[in-house]
């Protein structure tokens, strides 16, 4: 049997206390009822008298209290206490006997049982069920306030990620009012000095795509006092514009400046039955305003950004477009005149080899051999270039290989050297490459020119596995350098060696360090004069 006992001042359902009470004696359930309704709280008693509308009842669950006389013929009360524990552990159970002991109360608590009550003091019952329903709604507080913080962690979750006005928007205007349980919300931005009320979520139409004076609506009003407006009824605050509201469902409002330092905007809650806004909602609702206005600052400082990159890379193009132009003068309008002054030399030595005395012929020698230079240095700045701009093409790459095919070429073109070359076999790294070539044909080529001196010359390549990659190194017994000069090693035209004593144009190491760079790794050196040098790079396996 179902009863229900309303109170004059709860007619909320949400309010009701549900209460399952095992009682045989229908006097005794009767009295019992009367005491309960006298807590002045709407109850709900499903009353059963009978182990089998016990249990039934107590499977469909969904109580607040479940009380119990000591037992039914063949159904103890012990019997009913463990199956409320089973069913619903979280249920308060208590005993409501006229029988009892100290020491059946105290196993009974033991047991697990909230209370026990006797049936001539049950006016303790009022204070039982008052606190049960002050219980009851910190629960439910605290259920919805936990909801609201993870709605409220998502927002902000989603407003960190925003990159334009309008995903902050949407999310913003479905966040303020899941976070509140209202029937309407409204994102509203100031502009100079009109509100815009931009984008809306509610039950109704409210004023989207309008726009109002600061001075005549209640979000320019949050804005200008930089502090929120909570609004039970629009009807008699004379900050609201009732004949604008009038159309509209809106009873109560809630309205957040969007930051308190010059506010950019506004947040706003309604509600189609009066409700006073509580702190909790305020302050939830503040903390979203306080995200929002981050995100929105994001989202221009992203624009600022963007338009920066978008500069850059016009700048950079510009720039790459006029290398590109540089080298193709380089390549062409250059080597045009080298060509000829080569060309000319050539003749002129060759027609008047009978009339030039041999002072002459040396100039024509020096002539050809600078052009030669020059033509060197030409082809060591294109490689330069086309190195610092040219598409990484990654594979695996057998640096071994490469080695050996550089060390037979440097041979052959010197075969009476007795020069050793030691190469690491298998050593497989990941790159371009033909930008991997020109690494160790330059180091590899260095070492060899500064070896030349040597009776007996040695080159060594080898490679270390390192958790980030391969450590390597080309390594000679050259005439090496001095450390203190090593900053101008790496840098484009700078030499450690004069010119006299060994050729060269000061770009290959630039170009070497270059490539390694494009190749996320670094490069450096270790040397001592006469004692030969070290050159190390990494690169990835």
């Amino acid at each position: 049997m179902t009863s229900k006992q309303g109170t004059a001042d709860s007619g909320d359902s949400r309010e009701t206390v549900r209460i399952l009470h095992l009682e045989n004696d229908a006097d005794d359930a009767l009295l019992i009822h009367k005491a309960m309704s006298k807590s002045g709280v709407a109850l709900e008693v499903v009353h059963a008298s009978t182990a089998p509308d016990y249990r039934s009842a107590i499977a469909a669950g969904g109580f607040d209290l479940i009380l119990s006389d000591n037992g039914l013929p063949g159904f103890s009360g012990q019997t009913a206490l463990e199956l409320a524990r089973q069913t619903s552990p979280d249920t308060p159970f208590i005993f409501v006997s006229g029988l009892g002991d100290e020491n059946q109360i105290l196993a009974s608590l033991r047991d697990g049982a909230a209370d026990f009550v006797s049936k001539d003091d049950l006016w303790r019952l009022t204070t039982v069920i008052r606190q049960l329903l002050e219980n009851k709604r910190a629960r439910i507080g605290l259920a919805r306030q936990n909801q609201a913080m993870r709605r409220l962690v998502t927002a902000v979750q989603d407003l960190s990620l925003a990159r334009d006005l309008d995903t902050v928007i949407e999310v913003v205007r479905k966040a303020a009012r899941e976070l509140t349980g209202a029937d309407g919300a409204t994102f509203v931005l100031r502009e100079e000095d009109k509100c815009f009320y931009v984008e809306e979520d509610a039950i109704g139409p409210l004023w989207k795509g309008q726009r109002f004076p600061m001075s005549a609506c209640i979000s320019g009003w949050a804005m200008l006092n930089r502090q929120p407006a909570v609004i039970e009824d629009i009807y008699s605050d004379p900050r609201i514009p009732v004949d604008a509201y009038r159309p509209t469902f809106v009873k109560s409002l809630v309205m957040i400046p969007i930051r308190t330092a010059a506010p950019i905007g506004a947040i706003g809650n309604y509600w189609a039955e009066r409700h006073l806004a509580t702190t909790d909602e305020v302050e939830l609702l503040q903390a979203l305003a306080n995200t929002t206005a981050v995100a929105v600052e994001n989202v221009q400082l992203y624009g600022e950004l963007e338009q920066r990159v978008e500069q850059r890379t016009r700048q950079m193009q510009a720039a790459y477009d006029e290398l590109e132009a540089f080298s193709y003068s380089v390549s062409h309008d250059l080597r045009a005149p080298l060509q000829h002054i080569s060309g000319f030399a050539g003749l002129l030595k060759e027609e008047c080899s009978t009339t030039l005395n041999e002072q002459s012929v040396r100039y024509l020698d020096r002539i050809s051999q600078a052009v030669k230079d020059m033509g060197k240095l030409i082809e060591d700045l294109l490689c330069l270039s086309k190195v610092s701009h040219s598409e990484l093409n990654l594979e695996g790459v057998n640096l071994s290989q490469i080695a050996s095919a550089v060390a037979a070429n440097l041979k052959s073109s010197a075969p009476h050297r007795q020069a050793e070359f030691q190469l690491a076999e298998n050593v497989e790294v990941l790159g371009d490459g033909g930008l991997l070539r020109v690494v160790m044909e330059n180091l590899l080529s260095n070492a060899w020119k500064f070896t030349s001196r040597r009776e007996h010359a040695l080159i060594e390549f080898g490679a270390t596995r390192t958790p980030n990659g391969n450590e390597c190194f080309v390594r000679d017994n050259g005439v090496g350098f001095d450390l203190k000069y090593s900053n101008r090693l790496f840098a484009p035209f700078q030499r450690l060696h004069r010119a006299e004593d060994f050729s060269g144009t000061g770009v290959g190491l630039a170009t070497v360090r270059r490539i390694i760079h494009r190749h996320g790794g670094r490069v450096w050196a270790q040397a001592e004069p006469d004692r030969g040098a070290s050159f190390y790079f990494t690169l990835p396996s």
